[in-house]
């Protein structure tokens, strides 16, 4: 999608300012007048348009679409001219003090139904205050009604003003990731200020600026209850606090003296878990506002490549720039080692031969890896200067994939990630590309990666679902270009109470049918829970994500998945459902504590049996948590009492965050009794599992073996539009899934030698099942360094050949006695051809 150009260039200071008041009934003011001072119902509502600010460097530009017939228009890779910010300054009158609620109409910074191109994040300051970050969660902006183009009507918050002359001023103070460039996008039509009451408008623990609400035992936490706007007179708020069973654990009230903003309290000692405040103000206590916070277990999970657990943030399309320190922080507290996020080729490199410039996913982590995170970096698919029509979403040049790759790999230490994922569910995308063509893509982006002086581990593409497209790529041997296996596994769409997948045992069965022994890494796991717009998950929806990820992490980490990354960390909704282990307000929801208990208590999670002689009445999976502590969960289909087998030594229990249970009675059997249920509950004995339990995960380029000249060699089949195979349909598509060929069709092999010597090769045909390919063999293609050479083919259909049916089309070469990895797609004959 392209700019506007129009509004990228530098104008001068706006002069003059329109402002339009309507008189309007606040929506408010009906049921919240008790809370403080209350607005006059005949209080205007204030609408400034976005065109006239009183001082500002960024353009305006013409659109008969705004509501005056222009707007305030940024959209630029320019930095700014002046003070190292853009920024708007509007000057508007109000006739009462107090808090207002501000909307606009302006770009979002995420993407929406009704549009892919998204904005910058914007700061807010007041009168001389300082500049604001507005940094809601990714619910709030996609749930944005749309306006016209690619504007949509948002709430940007509540701020407080005097009575008479105040200044807004908006401020884009740094670069975004866009669809092409790395810049500055912020289009503002208007924006209304709407007197609200002053209103209890939070509650959270810790700092929110630092901390999400998590803390451990002998830190000290406290409970934050914060006003819009500084009360007019003395205020009272009553609160309780519940744990993750809905059990109160605390309760009281607290007084907000005339002027003050906020009340804090100490928390006591509390048990590990998620817990929840409620909090009203005693004026108007049905108007109450719900925290969360989560109390971390004290033992900290394992650090390095011996930690299994990680956790998808994709921070330039879910995270406020603002928040990211503290969303790192919270991530590494909850105890997992790695995190899965994704960088942008188009903004990376403008134009074939320009510079790369990934500072701003360096910057990102760098963010996580100065709290010990390791970051797995999915690479984007390309600019639009590297496509063509029968390319999308690859490049046509494959050389352009193995330079950007290189690139990635070559950052150096200071930003480079740890890991590099070539791409993300090709499989279940709306093109026309095919495993083959994927796999040549891979070959030639991992040779990239590995030519370079300690690379990162090379991490196969995230496959949605095993079928047609997964073991097409399989059979173009494009293992040997990878250090580690990657799938993604989530449960049925409309299933409120999901069972896991089979996506770890599928996945496991198929890289051993292909004689493969790369680690297996899932992805992105995760259950679609639905979520009205407006709210987060019910509490009882809630409490069954905690479950499910627990559950089925465990039944993973089991089938021999040594990766597990759930999807995802920040808010995130999409299409009425939701995934987060963030509240929509950046507070833990029970899943963030069920991890933490989870990566506290398994360690290194190393798999060491199932205890099977629990079936069906119960399940218990057993691991090492590599000190020498054997940990067995226990869940049943409902509540009951079960013996459970346990070495020999002292054995303490826990719940699913974490908090001790009562010490489980030891029979002389070798075995305890536990009251299980579908909750898992922890068996932590003082002794190791018996027999061997699968090692740690290690670092994936253990045992790497340099690539050969003849792996550097890839081939690549290539055909005319017409012939295109049909599209995935999103991964719903029933075969045939192959290239759709006419009785007699022209193709081409193209053959890029990736090594730094030129490089001669014998290239032959293998069609199957009444294909023929002339000619059959083509000697003597000699193919420079660094340089790709087409070599045409003709393939004809045989008289046996029956339409729309796939076939093997494989070809192959040598580079003297060493084979060159094959190429092999699927082939069908058209109908009626």
């Amino acid at each position: 999608m392209s700019i506007d150009r129009r509004s990228a260039v530098t104008g001068g200071i706006a002069a003059g300012l329109a402002l339009a008041a309507t008189t309007a009934v606040p929506k408010s003011t009906a049921t919240t007048a008790a809370h403080g001072r209350t607005p006059d119902r005949e209080t205007p509502v204030i609408t400034v348009s976005g065109e006239s600010p009183a001082r500002t460097n960024i353009p305006t530009a013409r659109d008969p679409r705004a509501s005056g017939g222009a707007l305030l228009a940024l959209a630029t890779p320019k930095e700014p001219p002046s003070q190292g910010r853009w920024y708007a300054t509007y000057a508007v009158d109000v006739p009462q003090a107090g808090p207002y609620r501000i909307e606009a109409v302006a770009t979002v910074p995420v993407e929406q139904r009704h549009t892919e191109e998204t904005g910058s994040y914007v700061r807010l300051a007041v009168n001389d205050g300082p500049a604001v970050p507005v940094s809601r969660s990714q619910p709030y902006w996609y749930e944005s009604p749309p306006a016209w183009g690619d504007l949509a009507r948002v709430t940007l918050g509540e701020v407080e003003l005097r009575r008479g002359a105040n200044t807004l001023t908006f401020v884009v103070a740094g670069p975004t990731v866009l669809d092409a460039y790395n810049g500055y996008r912020f289009l503002l039509d208007e924006f209304t200020l709407t007197p609200v009451p002053v209103a209890l408008s939070s509650v959270h623990a810790q700092d929110p600026e630092d901390n999400l609400g998590h803390y451990r035992g002998g830190e000290r936490a406290t409970l934050t209850f914060a006003l819009n706007a500084v009360a007019p007179r003395p205020l009272t708020v009553a609160y309780r606090v519940l744990d993750h069973t809905s059990k109160k654990v605390l309760s009281g009230s607290l007084r907000l003296a005339a002027g003050a903003g906020s009340a804090s309290l100490v928390l006591p000692a509390l048990p590990p878990g998620h817990y929840r405040a409620v909090a009203a103000l005693s004026t108007a206590p049905k108007g109450t506002v719900t925290g969360s916070f989560a109390r971390l277990p004290d033992r900290r999970a394992v650090r390095g490549h011996a930690n299994r657990f990680g956790v998808n943030v994709f921070t330039h399309a879910l995270m406020p720039p603002a928040r990211l320190p503290a969303l790192a922080s919270a991530v590494a507290a909850m105890g997992v080692g790695h995190v899965r996020d994704g960088s942008a080729w188009p903004a990376a490199q403008r134009t074939p031969h320009g510079p790369f410039d990934s500072g701003l996913f360096d910057a990102v982590a760098g963010v996580f890896r100065e709290r010990g995170l390791k970051v797995l970096e999915v690479v984007s698919p390309p600019p639009d200067w590297a496509l063509t029509e029968t390319s999308v979403p690859l490049p046509a040049d494959l050389r352009d994939a193995y330079r950007y790759a290189a690139h990635l790999a070559g950052r150096g230490k200071r930003a480079a990630s740890d890991a590099l994922q070539l791409s993300n569910e090709p499989d279940v995308d709306a093109t026309a590309s095919t495993g083959d063509q994927h796999a040549a893509y891979v070959k030639a982006a991992a040779l990239g990666i590995r030519d370079r002086a300690g690379a990162p581990p090379v991490v196969l593409p995230g496959i949605a679902q095993s079928g047609v497209f997964q073991e097409l790529m399989l059979h173009n041997d494009v293992v040997r270009y990878a250090d580690a296996w990657s799938f993604h596994g989530y449960p049925a769409l409309d299933d409120t109470d999901p069972e896991p997948p089979s996506a770890p045992d599928d996945q496991r069965e198929l890289r051993d049918r292909f004689g493969a022994r790369t680690p297996l890494w899932m992805t992105e796991c995760g259950a679609f829970l639905p979520a009205r717009p407006g709210t987060d998950l019910s509490y009882a929806t809630q409490r069954t994500q905690a479950r499910y990820l627990v559950l089925s992490t465990v039944e993973s980490l089991a089938s021999g998945t040594d990766r597990q990354f759930w999807f995802c960390g920040p808010p995130c909704t999409d299409e009425g459902v939701s995934f987060a282990l963030l509240s929509r307000d950046f507070q833990p929801l029970p899943a963030f504590s069920a991890y933490a208990a989870l990566t506290s208590l398994l360690g290194e999670a190393n798999h060491a049996g199932l205890l099977t002689e629990l079936l069906p009445r119960a399940a218990g999976f057993v691991f090492a948590d590599g000190a020498g502590r054997t940990v067995t969960v226990v869940s049943a289909p409902r509540p009951r009492t079960v013996a459970v087998p346990v070495p020999d030594g002292p054995t303490r229990a826990y719940d699913i965050m974490g908090a001790p249970l009562r010490t489980p009675r030891r029979s002389t059997r070798g075995t305890v009794r536990v009251r299980a249920s579908r909750d898992p509950l922890y068996l932590v004995t003082d002794a190791p599992p018996p027999g061997r339990p699968r090692p740690p995960a290690g670092d994936e380029r253990t045992g790497r073996r340099p690539l050969s000249a003849a792996e550097h060699i890839v081939l690549n089949q290539r055909y005319a539009a017409a012939n295109a195979a049909p599209g995935k349909d999103d991964g719903d598509a029933e075969p045939p899934l192959g290239y759709r060929l006419g009785a007699t069709t022209r193709m081409w092999v193209d053959v890029y030698n990736f090594d730094r010597a030129a490089r001669t090769v014998t290239l032959s045909a293998r069609p199957s099942g009444g294909w023929a390919v002339t000619p059959r063999r083509v000697a003597g293609v000699r193919v420079p360094a660094g340089g790709r050479v087409p070599v045409p083919f003709t393939v004809t259909a045989g008289e046996r050949v029956r339409p729309g049916v796939d076939r093997l089309l494989t070809f192959e070469a040598r580079l003297g006695d060493r084979a060159v990895p094959p190429s092999v797609s699927r082939v069908q004959r058209r109908r009626g051809a």
